[in-house]
Parts: structure tokens; sequence; C-alpha cells
């Protein structure tokens, strides 16, 4: 069969496609972006997105100043106001939430207590901390928003990437993100029919772009063009599409991250179905990390973007031809060998039962098996070490 003829077969209604979105992983990250940000974080394409976090770098400035030269100022008229003069400055900056909890960190003063304190016991508080602060300078983000605000104040060495910069970078494999190019804002899983349909209108509801005033989330997906992987046990073409999701806080409330894999769905809530072969990079923003980010995080993301799925289907194939059990003993003594308690290996071998209607024999098969008990663990790290072991399998076969 060829690639069309089984495109064709596989496609359902509104041109969609049949997927198996009860294997694999399932990750949850862009779900729970998805549920949290209201509607101002959400951009319907990524132009849209970089003027935004682009225009509020424009309005920015950021500068090593002293610890010990910023002065605190408590408002007499308002016990509950705060300010920082800083050196060549005219005026007061007020600090945000986030920056007024870094400065307190900065010096070693509880942020949560803080806050509960009047201003003017606040300020003596924070006065002190940067008179001793053994550091001696701090690196500030400010903004003119109307008014000057404090968006961030870090340590002199911290490695500002700004959000604008990874947007930057998206767009040039991604262009607008909304199928200008392969890559967009993905299609919606209809669960009662096991279609995928990739052609659904970005809107509010459907966007995973986002950006707040503390970070920036894109989740990007090459649904129009569905990669056949192996076969079912009906017969039908396993079929998957690329995906990446990127991260990144110019502010310091989170690393800068991609992270790479096959999928084969998406559903409404934005969960991730039936992932496969995840990678992962994250930069911390120490000195080097501007550095660390154009040598390896970019070029990362453009290679797995024009690289070829052959090492993938490669992959697959490779770990449902490995056959390791050929019988019940063979199966525990696989599982056990890798660390499986008694009671994981009945598990394993009872979901790939269940599932595919047979015991697991390739290593394909136990790695399908451990990522379906791992989607029903609702501890994170119980999860994650399921799927991490998973994964290892299934480069080791690769």
């Amino acid at each position: 069969m060829t690639q069309v003829e089984f495109l064709d077969a596989a496609r359902g209604h509104d041109g969609g496609y049949k997927v198996d979105a009860s294997r694999g992983a399932r990750i949850g990250r862009v779900s729970s972006e998805w549920f949290s940000r209201p509607a101002d974080e959400r951009y319907l394409s990524l132009s849209e997105l970089f003027a935004a976090v682009y225009g509020r770098t424009e309005r920015s400035r950021t500068r090593t100043v002293e610890s010990a030269a910023i002065r605190v100022e408590a408002r007499r008229d308002d016990s509950e106001k705060l300010a920082l003069l800083l050196p060549g400055s005219d005026a007061p900056i007020a600090p945000t939430h986030w920056s007024f909890g870094q400065l307190a960190s900065l010096v070693g003063a509880p942020a949560t207590y803080l806050r509960q304190l009047p201003a003017s016991l606040v300020g003596i508080n924070l006065q002190y901390g940067l008179s001793a602060h053994r550091a001696e300078q701090v690196k500030t983000l400010e903004i003119e928003n109307g008014r000057v605000e404090l968006r961030a104040v870090t340590g002199p060495d911290y490695g500002r990437i700004f959000d604008h910069e990874l947007v930057s970078a998206v767009q040039r494999i991604a262009g607008d993100g909304t199928g200008d190019t392969g890559w967009k804002v993905p299609g919606v899983l209809d669960w009662s029919m096991g279609i995928y349909n990739p052609n659904v209108d970005v809107t509010q509801d459907t966007t995973t772009l986002y950006a707040s005033d503390r970070d920036v989330f894109l989740f990007l997906v090459d649904d129009m063009n569905p990669i056949e992987a192996g076969r079912l046990p009906d017969g039908s073409p396993d079929l998957f599409f690329r995906g990446f999701y990127c991260w990144n806080s110019e502010v310091g409330a989170k690393t800068l991250g991609i992270a790479s894999f096959y999928l084969r769905a998406v559903c409404q809530n934005r969960n991730l179905w039936g992932v496969e072969d995840f990678e992962e990079i994250t930069i911390r923003h120490s000195k080097y990390a501007a550095s660390r980010f154009a040598h390896e995080a970019v070029p990362a993301l453009t290679r797995f973007a024009n690289s070829s799925p052959m090492p993938f289907i490669n992959g697959v194939k490779a770990a449902r031809e490995r056959i390791v059990a050929h019988n019940d003993d063979d199966r525990a003594e696989f599982l056990r060998k890798r660390g499986f308690s008694k009671v994981e290996t009945a598990k394993i071998i009872e979901t790939v039962l269940t599932e595919e209607g047979r015991k697991p024999e390739s290593v394909f098969d136990f790695v399908q098996g451990i990522t379906a008990i791992a989607r029903r663990k609702t501890h994170q790290d119980a999860r994650l070490d399921l799927e991490t072991r998973a994964k290892k399998l299934f480069d080791r076969a690769a």
C-alpha cells in the first residue's frame, strides 16, 4: 500500500484520520497551560504573540546596580505602598508582585511574611538586607508601562533570554503557526469515533500560544502530514505526527526549555495522547544561557523541524521486530531483570493481553504495556519513572 493509499484508508470524517490514542504516553503539560491561561494570555498567531512580547522588551531596560545604592521608600500616606529608588533614576520604581518576591529572596527575607507587614516595616527590613547583600550587585529589568515598574531583580550573572527571542526562533520554522507552514496549532481528537481532525479553527478556546507578564509557552504540531510507524492489531496503520512545545521566562520564573516528540492525538483539553520518543532540553538562565540558546536549543529545534521521520519509523520497526519473550517465564524474567516488581510485571503483562488480545512478545509490546500502566498513575513522579524506563527500553531496541 502506498503512502496515499494508506492515508486514504485511515481517513475519517472532515479530513481527519483514525488513531489509536490508547497507546503510548499521555502528557498533560500543555493541558495545564490551557486550563490556567486567562483570555488576555491567549494569542491566535505567532506574529500576534511576537508583537506582544517584543513590544514589552522595547519598553524595557536592564542594568546592573550596587545593592547598597538602592533606596527603599515607604509612602507615609499609604501604609501598603512601597517603591524603590535606583541609582540614576529620578522617580521611584514600583516593584511588581513577582519582583518583590525576587528581591526578598535575594536578601534572605521571607516574602510571604513581609507582605503581611506595613510598608514602613517592610522598607526597614529590605533596606537592611540590601546594605548587607553579600553579592553587592543586582540586575534589574524595568519597564515603562504608564509608570515605571520593576519586572525582575536577579543576581548580576543572570543570563536573560528574552521571550521574543524564543518566539522569533519558532517563527523561523513555523511562520505564523496557523498552517502557512507544516507547523500549526493542533486539531482535536473525537474520542467517540477515534478520529483526529487537524482542521480546527484557531480560537481563544483552541489556541496553544500563550504569554503572560512572567512567561511564554508555545505548542505546535505537524498534524497535516501523519506518519505510519507500523500496524495496529486490526491491520490499520499506526499513525503519528510530530509536535513540540517550548517555554521561557525573561523574569526568572522558570527555565527555558524545548520538548520534541511524536504523538497520535491531541484532545479538546489539550492533553497529548500516544506520545513516543519524547526528548527535552532545558537551559537555566545562568551566565552562559544566551550562548547555549543560540548554539544548542535553536539548532536542536531546527533539526527536529526539518528532520526525516525515518529514524523514528525504523526505531518503532526495530522494537516491534525484536522478540524477547516466547512464554510466561521469558516475560517475567525480561521485566524483573529491568527492575520491575512481581506486581508490576503481572500488571504489564495483563495490560498488553487486554489491549492487544495477546501477551507481550516484542520490546514494543512491553513498552506499550509499561506506558499504559504509567497513564493510570496519579502521582507524577511515579508516572515519569515508568515513562522513562519505557523510553530506555525503546531506545535500546531502536
